[in-house]
């Protein structure tokens, strides 16, 4: 059953539970403002959890200017948000919370007992020590006619106003935690501009033939260069690691150019990723290796002894080039340094890592406000931002989610609504 009229809540909504809304939470309750957070869960931080599975990735330690490059198109707007809020930041705020960090030698940070679940549970108890209101199972539906928050909840619908409003409810990959990009009709239907939702971090289909998917699902590929070409028609390659899945691949490596994959297959069907299988030898000493005499060893032992393939790399071979390879060396080491691979498509975005598209930032005010909805600010995944793996993803959520808070702040108190006990600057430091 619907509340007949909307409770009016003493201070704001934050709808979502993840590290954007929780940040803004710290940030907001710090300067003197009552919080009420909703999550459409039972529990908050549940994608957070599963990030941090095989060892949390905090963020990464790389200089200032590398780490905006790898948010793409966005790294202009995204530089904005971690000037406020960046790496060192974020690791300092761990350490406020009592979490050491360390530099990993890839250069991602991480806990120092790589667990994500000590971390969150300290920040939730003294998110409710420090007087956030938590409800859980609350599903935002969207606005009512007068503007009241909408949310569905076991004991029915229910509808709040709130002073002001901090939208942080996710992409929609991982629908089962949570972000399941619900959230976009009703974003739509206000006059909020949001671009379609689409897989980043994701894996391609290649087509693989049963045989090969059968014998070799599962089986990683590393090291391995990985050479494309990007949409600015640039040779591109890169070294590191992927997975050969039952319908294709994926890999931390496929995830650090999937943004690239994907807009080709958008713009063009398909695309080629040009495999390079044994790195670390060029061409021609390949091509040397390879016009040794075989003698009676047949062809996929001197390819075994010769250039190090077998396992997955032979099965891809043959699965790419077919049964008859070429017969020249030269010819079959330029083969083995760049196998072509077909990717016909991206997998789907329930299945991603995380999401592209989203709230488009050009609909929002440099303080993340909707222009369409002023007292609605949003933050995290749900904007229309993207990066790889590596710490780059929660680093911007985080910083996305102080932004929004101190942008609420100065609405408030623009508006006479509220009157914070100190700046979100010194909450944070």
């Amino acid at each position: 059953m619907s509340e007949s009229h909307p409770s009016a809540l003493p201070g704001v909504a934050i709808v979502g539970g993840g590290p954007a809304g929780l940040i803004a939470a710290e940030v907001l309750r710090a300067a003197g403002v009552e919080v009420d957070l909703f999550e459409a869960r039972g529990s908050v931080g549940r994608k957070f959890l599963i990030a941090g599975k095989g060892g949390l990735n905090l963020t990464h330690s790389e200089p200032f200017d590398a780490f905006v490059a790898r948010y793409g198109a966005r790294r202009a707007a995204v530089a904005g948000w971690l000037q406020r809020f960046d790496a060192d930041a974020l690791r300092e705020w761990a350490r406020g919370h009592g979490v050491e960090t360390f530099v990993g030698s890839s250069g991602r940070v991480f806990p120092s007992d790589l667990k994500a679940a000590p971390l969150l549970r300290g920040w939730v108890r003294r998110l409710r020590e420090s007087g956030v209101r938590f409800h859980v199972q609350h599903r935002w539906l969207g606005w009512d006619e007068d503007g009241a928050l909408r949310f569905q909840t076991a004991q029915g619908e229910r509808r709040l106003q709130a002073r002001a409003t901090l939208l942080a409810l996710g992409g929609a990959s991982w629908p089962q935690l949570g972000s399941d990009g619900a959230w976009v009709a009703p974003l739509q239907q206000a006059g909020i501009a949001v671009a379609p939702l689409e897989p980043a971090n994701c894996g391609f289909d290649a087509g693989w033939s049963t045989h090969f998917a059968e014998r070799h699902a599962g089986a990683p590929l590393k090291p391995v260069v990985l050479h494309w070409t990007d949409l600015h028609g640039s040779a591109r390659q890169l070294q590191g690691e992927c997975v050969v899945t039952a319908t294709g691949i994926e890999g931390s490596a496929i995830y650090a150019i999937a943004a690239d994959l994907r807009d080709a297959i958008a713009r063009d069907g398909e695309t080629t990723l040009w495999l390079d299988l044994v790195p670390g030898r060029d061409a021609a000493r390949l091509a040397a290796d390879l016009a040794r005499p075989r003698g009676k060893r047949s062809a996929s032992e001197h390819l075994r002894r010769n250039a190090g393939i077998d396992g997955v790399r032979a099965g891809l071979l043959r699965e790419v080039a077919g049964a008859a390879l070429p017969d020249d060396p030269h010819a079959r080491a330029t083969l083995l340094k760049r196998l072509p691979v077909r990717l016909l498509r991206a997998r789907p975005v329930a299945e991603a890592i995380s999401t592209a598209g989203g709230v488009r930032l050009e609909a929002l005010d440099a303080a993340l406000m909707a222009q369409a909805r002023p007292g609605v600010f949003l933050a995290g995944e749900m904007l229309d931002w993207e990066a790889p793996t590596g710490g780059y993803l929660l680093t911007a959520c985080f910083a996305s989610g102080v932004v929004a808070a101190e942008g609420m702040l100065a609405w408030l108190a623009d508006h006479g609504t509220a009157t914070p006990a100190r700046g979100a600057d010194t909450a944070m430091r």
